[in-house]
């Protein structure tokens, strides 16, 4: 366990250097199993298991839906999507920012991406939230939370890449996050309807949408409910995989990014190489984390936590609430997907020694993860909005993401303490 310990220490040393994640988990995994089992098998251990990885059919949804997400961004359906959210919204105390919020969920449901929902958004809403005077901290905080949502609402690379380590549905997964990113919406509108209702200078009202415009702005996004419904209703009912509603997505953005007059040669191949390059970097970090984890395992860490924990003789849930708090510490340092790589290994074998249920726990983690995006001190999601929005002070962002953060705990623990609102739906589908 002490060299395992190490390992992990001497990561975060070199990460923190600049040194890329997914290399220096390589690094660190080959040169730890190489001092317990030698460098012969430690050669041979890294080869296949880079083999196996790379050759491993499921892994194929991810670039499929990375692909996808580019197409939607290049189509310009974002736009689409908040001209109609605000039609409906936009009169209501702090309007445009539920407007944001409901754009977010509606193009997350299509891009799968945390962060391209909250760059995309940002140009999208925050002009509007100016123009009608809305505090800059809270509209920066209301994108950078909305933007979250990417990582869970389906379909979402977090999933995927959980389901692939923990060899779980990822359909089961795709669905079991549905009625929490449901939960989660309605947490945000209503948090940002406080906000109005006790500091209305905030969150002025927008001008209230004609009936006629808020069916012509519905009909504009009939592509995005149709690309949504079509992926995750095949993958409910069993029509096709989710590896082959990857193809479809990627194929059904596609044609819409054609007919929306979006795409030419020219943009088809720089959205191609944008695929490949996140691609690459999210295989590279995979590489690291399963040479990571085997060196970790061969170190007896997870079997070391095991007998820890249960020597502690506590309640099972109370060790769940150890590991989420684990998970909000870790969040301030270390970026969402990376952390999934490292943490997965070591605590999903004391989760299912535990008896919980691994679909439940992908959930709770994934949401957990988001909390990490709206966190200082990185905070990914604040640092993209920061980047496009130079002239708002940072810590009038972290200001304005408070009532968010807020909602994102009550969320957590309506989830950690009532399984049934991720696992009700995978069970009435199955």
């Amino acid at each position: 366990m002490a060299i395992s310990l190490a390992g992990f220490a001497i990561l975060l040393v070199i990460a923190f250097l600049g040194f890329p994640l997914g290399f220096s988990m390589i690094i660190v995994g080959f040169a730890g199993f190489a001092m317990i089992r030698g460098t012969v098998p430690a050669l041979e251990t890294v080869s296949q298991q880079i083999l196996d990885l790379a050759l491993n059919a499921n892994f194929v949804t991810l670039p499929l839906f990375v692909l996808m997400g580019v197409f939607v961004f290049r189509a310009a359906l974002a736009e689409d999507i908040y001209e109609a959210a605000q039609s409906w919204l936009g009169n209501k105390r702090g309007g445009l920012a539920m407007t944001t919020v409901a754009a977010c969920a509606g193009f997350a449901s299509i891009s799968g991406s945390s962060v391209a929902t909250a760059a995309t958004m940002a140009k999208v809403s925050i002009p509007p939230m100016r123009r009608y005077n809305y505090n800059e901290g809270f509209a920066a905080g209301s994108v950078a939370a909305g933007g979250t949502m990417g990582i869970l609402i389906p379909p979402s690379a977090a999933l995927i890449i959980y389901g692939i380590l923990t060899e779980q549905s990822i359909g089961d997964l795709f669905i079991a996050g549905l009625i929490p990113g449901l939960v989660t919406v309605l947490l945000y509108i209503a948090v940002i309807w406080l906000v109005a209702k006790f500091w209305p200078h905030l969150a002025p009202r927008a001008e209230r949408g004609s009936w006629a415009v808020r069916w012509r702005t519905l009909s504009k996004i009939w592509a995005v409910l149709v690309l949504f419904l079509a992926i995750i209703g095949g993958i409910s009912f069993g029509v096709f995989t989710p590896t082959e509603g990857g193809g479809i997505g990627a194929i059904g953005a596609l044609l819409f990014a054609i007919a929306r007059r979006r795409m030419n040669p020219r943009i088809f191949f720089f959205a191609l190489a944008e695929a490949a390059e996140t691609t690459a970097m999210i295989f590279t970090i995979a590489f690291g984390a399963l040479i990571l984890n085997n060196f970790v395992n061969v170190a007896g860490l997870p079997n070391a936590i095991v007998a820890f924990i249960q020597s502690l003789d506590i309640a099972p849930l109370t060790v769940i609430l150890v590991i989420l708090l684990i998970y909000i510490l870790l969040g301030t340092i270390i970026e969402g997907l990376a952390m999934i790589f490292l943490t997965v290994p070591i605590f999903v074998p004391v989760v299912d020694a535990m008896g919980f249920d691994l679909i439940w726990f992908g959930i709770v983690m994934v949401m957990v993860v988001e909390i990490s995006l709206i966190t200082p001190p990185i905070g990914l999601n604040v640092f993209v909005i920061k980047s496009m929005l130079p002239e708002v002070p940072l810590a009038a962002i972290f200001k304005g993401i408070v009532p968010f953060f807020a909602a994102d705990i009550v969320r957590l623990l309506l989830v950690v303490f009532l399984p049934g609102l991720a696992l009700w739906l995978p069970r009435v589908l199955s």
